[in-house]
């Protein structure tokens, strides 16, 4: 005899009527539309901080306002942070490692990162390539730069690196994004306690010099950088749940409205508009948003629409989140974060119809967008090559240092003008992303509708920290 039981199980999942006029409410017009401004030329690249970013927050507070989103700060969407905005001064700099005789200076190709003025003379140099570096004090510690392979572990290193609190941290940097002037966030609160500083040097003949002498030391000199107050925003509204048992539980929907701003005095186009990197995420977040607060009955649990400022620099804003929720992260059942989701022309092939989740084995979320994608028609994948990698990369991380179960979805990981000027509205696949974020929604309202909290797996050696986190 024939079961029936997979076929019943599969029309159970799919959407009722409300559900599926909320999935046909994403507008790839629409997200267009919202696109073209959020990546225009005028908003400059919404470099953190920037009055273009300012404006950006603006604009996406209006969209949550439309969509009937309320405030969860008081009347306002804008939850405040204040940073000090840090910028090295090069004049004065100098840079010499030396073995015995011999010595090499930098001059170049240079990114200096410090609050005050640094003086050494011939401390000796440490490259560390574990995360246990011992004593650091009085030493140069030397890192190198990650690949997209190795990025979980260089920030474990620099992170044990910088609570050793070395004299001062070298890192041999990749080709890309080295400058002789650094701009950099310090929170305001936490600005007293000085990490080390931290210099990135892209030279060849360092590189040669090190692999020559085993034994060398440093010197440095450089003058103090200067500071200034600035202000910035996350962006979040509220869809409000509609269970009185499980309203007060969150669900978090994330992407980040920053980008890296205007390239360098130099010809040709200059603006890195972001796109992809990370206005498609955005306007996704604004158009799940509307289409979900719009159904007569809203979820279950509540779910959190937020787009995070200072990405770029360093998960700036969902670290600050993380450490000042709106809700308490005791009551905070997941977080999908949503990166580079219109462009399908992946490094590695064409990417219509399909989408991923970094760490596509860490918890049983992925599973429950897998689903969705099936009743949606996107192939929901696991990129075994790096999507564990790229866990660490995006404003997931942070959420997922506290205890909560977190992904980045993103159709693809790394395509043509990352971090360029040709990053630009007009590349982005809008019909392909449309059809992305009914999947998402679908995958959210299974999740929010659902009296099972998302876990961690636990058979993953890899979760074991975010397990703990979640313990305490």
């Amino acid at each position: 005899m024939l079961s029936y039981l997979p076929y019943l199980l599969f029309l159970a999942a799919m959407p009722d009527p409300a559900e599926q006029a909320a999935l046909n409410r994403i507008s790839a017009a629409s997200m267009r539309a919202n696109l073209s401004f959020l990546a225009s030329d005028a908003m400059e690249g919404r470099d953190t901080p920037s009055q273009a970013l300012d404006i950006a927050a603006e604009f996406i507070a209006s969209r949550f306002r439309l969509a009937g989103l309320e405030p969860v700060t008081g009347d306002s969407y804008f939850q405040k942070a204040a940073y000090a905005l840090v910028t090295s001064d090069p004049s004065d700099f100098s840079l010499i490692l030396s073995s015995g005789a011999e010595s090499v200076h930098v001059t170049r190709d240079f990114d200096l990162q410090t609050l005050s003025a640094i003086e050494l003379t011939s401390v000796p140099l440490v490259k560390l390539d574990s995360d246990t570096p011992g004593d650091l004090s009085g030493k140069a510690a030397l890192i190198e730069a990650p690949n997209r392979e190795n990025f979980a572990r260089f920030q474990n290193i620099l992170k044990a690196a910088q609570l050793a609190h070395p004299a001062v941290i070298l890192m041999l940097s990749s080709p890309k994004g080295v400058r002789a002037v650094s701009t950099r966030l310090v929170s305001a609160s936490a600005k007293k306690v000085e990490a080390s500083p931290v210099i990135s040097i892209r030279d060849p003949a360092i590189e040669t010099f090190l692999a020559a002498n085993p034994v060398v030391t440093v010197s440095v000199h450089s003058r103090a950088a200067a500071q200034r107050p600035v202000e910035v925003h996350n962006v979040a509204g509220v869809l409000r749940g509609s269970d009185p048992l499980l309203r007060d539980t969150v669900v978090l929907v994330t992407a980040h409205y920053d980008h890296i701003g205007i390239l360098p005095p130099g010809d040709g186009d200059r603006i890195n508009n972001g796109a992809n990197d990370d206005g498609s995420g955005t306007v996704s977040v604004i158009e799940i948003a509307d289409a979900l607060a719009r159904m007569p009955r809203h979820p279950k649990r509540s779910i959190l629409f937020m787009t995070f400022f200072g990405e770029e620099k360093g998960l700036f804003g969902s670290r600050f989140y993380a450490a000042h929720p709106l809700f308490p992260l005791k009551q905070t059942v997941a977080q999908i974060n949503l990166e580079q989701l219109g462009r399908t022309d992946d490094d590695e092939g064409s990417r219509v119809g399909s989408a991923t989740l970094t760490g596509f084995d860490f918890s049983d979320l992925p599973a429950k967008f897998a689903a969705a994608g099936k009743l949606t028609g996107i192939r929901v994948y696991n990129n075994e090559k790096i999507g564990d990698a790229f866990f660490a990369r995006s404003d997931n991380q942070s959420l997922a240092d506290a205890g909560i179960p977190a992904h980045t979805l993103a159709v693809a990981f790394e395509f043509p003008d990352y971090h360029r000027p040709g990053d630009e509205w007009q590349k982005i696949d809008y019909d392909n992303m449309a059809k992305v974020d009914r999947m998402i929604a679908l995958g959210l309202l299974s999740i929010a509708n659902s009296i099972e909290m998302p876990q961690w797996n636990a058979n993953n050696p890899k979760t074991e920290a975010y397990r703990k986190a979640a313990a305490q």
